[in-house]
């Protein structure tokens, strides 16, 4: 069974920043019913009183969590409760600490020792690419590859099937490689490149999305434009449209 579509809310922040119940209600009125959040923790309550009115779930979310002190570690935690969230995605690590193995495992090491006290919370740990974890190698691999194979089994991927791309690797090939593990996909579009603002609506661009989402049908499709030219609600609409036709 095909799960619900999900839009990460970063791609209309500017609207959310202007009209937090308004954007959510132009989310749900396309047809989504789940969000990804980001820069909730200071609003959790807000958020979730929001989007109960606009009957949308948001079942993932970013914060990063490496960089967190303990007391906002504690607050990351209470905030994801707060909204519903289910599983707490660590959309950044430093790319300064992507080079060397050693390095690259620290960081596996540090999110794994992170899992067992989101999980107290009733949350599943997870990480979010870009491009650099794959552009940069060791020993012939990716970074991505040494710090997925590092990971416990309680933290799931959320592959960036376009950073993936950009970075210089086949994202349906490492969606096969790690199975069930990557639960999340962010589905986005565009000409390839690094610059957020050539990224389209899904089905408008270069990436291979009928055959990224074959090999992941039970990951949940995030839709994201990071940035955009034209009007980011139609491009959310056309995605929305696009993705509904292809999963049918």
């Amino acid at each position: 069974m095909t799960q619900p579509l999900s839009v990460q809310l970063y791609t209309v922040r500017d609207a959310l920043s202007a009209d937090l119940p308004g954007t959510l209600q132009r989310i749900a009125d396309i047809g989504y019913t789940n969000v990804e959040l980001f820069g909730y923790v200071d609003r959790a309550a807000e958020l979730r009183d929001a989007l109960a009115a606009a009957g949308l779930a948001a079942p993932s979310g970013h914060a990063r969590l490496l960089d967190a002190g303990e007391q906002d570690l504690e607050a990351i935690f209470h905030a994801s409760v707060t909204t519903g969230m289910t599983t707490l995605i660590d959309p950044h690590i430093d790319e300064a600490r992507w080079t060397t193995r050693e390095d690259v495992e620290a960081i596996a090491r540090e999110l794994s020792a992170l899992a067992p006290r989101a999980a107290d919370h009733g949350l599943t740990l997870g990480y979010h690419n870009h491009a650099f974890e794959f552009s940069n190698r060791i020993e012939g691999t990716s970074a991505y590859e040494v710090f997925a194979d590092a990971l416990s089994d309680d933290v799931v991927l959320e592959l960036d099937t376009y950073w993936v791309t950009v970075g210089g690797d086949d994202p349906v090939a490492v969606i096969g490689k790690y199975g069930e593990k990557v639960q999340f996909l962010h589905v986005k579009d565009g000409d390839g490149s690094h610059d957020d603002e050539k990224q389209v609506a899904v089905g408008d661009g270069v990436m291979p999305v009928r055959e990224i989402l074959a090999a992941a049908p039970e990951a949940l499709h995030v839709v994201e434009l990071d940035g955009h030219e034209g009007d980011v609600f139609q491009a959310v609409a056309d995605s929305y449209t696009f993705l509904q036709g292809v999963r049918a």
